[in-house]
């Protein structure tokens, strides 16, 4: 079935962070050796403060267009489990968040 978005601001704030989240999520594969191998810290707590910030701004923006949008509560948890595995972000900013 064929979607029908509102281009909205928040969801174009949601897209921006959305492809943000998944690139911080991303950086942790880079920082994570860096920290427990080469015992160099600093990058993983710049990375991980990002991301963290991040990860709580996108559930907060799911919400929002969710209701925004009118989404069901299906489509919320989708769009939180998708938080939480790597590369998923961009997937979701793909198929639910692009206005065609």
């Amino acid at each position: 079935m064929e979607q029908i978005l509102k281009e909205t601001n928040n969801l174009k704030t949601f897209r921006w962070i959305a492809i943000a989240e998944g690139i911080s999520y991303i950086a942790f594969f880079i920082t994570m050796p860096l920290k427990y191998m080469m015992e160099i810290l600093w990058p993983n707590k710049i990375v991980g403060i990002a991301h963290g910030i991040l990860f709580i701004m996108y559930v907060v923006y799911a919400y929002l267009v969710t209701e925004e949008q009118k989404w069901t509560m299906k489509r919320f948890a989708l769009l939180f489990i998708a938080s939480l595995l790597p590369f998923a972000t961009f997937y979701v900013e793909k198929k639910y968040l692009r206005t065609k």
